[in-house]
């Protein structure tokens, strides 16, 4: 009997790529806090895990005048509203940034140890532990 790697990591293996993805782009965001113009990026993680598993659902219309929503493929920066735009067109709020680049960590690091860990649990399967 074959094992599928893919099957048995489950969604671990996915979600450290797309986190990441996301911490480039907050990393990316912190190193230009203080370029004029700069817009700050992000990446909506949930959409885009959710369609690397081909779980993603398109809102669809019922009726003819119904609005459609914006849509946007998963995994594309999307651009972050502040809260208070700088004088000079910089949309980059540092602590705001910092706060979603170790959040991002924080998750990255649990998947990290939960893909470990299952990765354990096949290793003491195969030997028979």
């Amino acid at each position: 009997m074959a094992i599928s790697f893919e099957r048995a990591l489950s969604v671990h293996s996915q979600a450290l790529g797309v986190r990441s993805q996301r911490a480039e782009i907050l990393a990316a965001n912190l190193a230009n806090t203080d370029t004029p113009g700069y817009l700050a990026r992000d990446l909506d993680f949930k959409a885009t895990l959710a369609s690397l598993q081909g779980q993603d659902t398109p809102l669809r219309a019922t009726h003819a005048v119904h609005l459609q929503p914006e849509s946007h493929a998963a995994g594309q920066l999307l651009y972050r509203t502040p809260s208070q735009m700088s004088l000079d067109g910089n949309t980059v709020e540092e602590e705001q940034e910092k706060a979603a680049f170790s959040d991002n960590a924080l998750h990255y690091q649990a998947s990290l140890r939960f893909l470990g860990n299952r990765v354990q649990g096949l290793l003491s399967a195969i030997r028979g532990e």
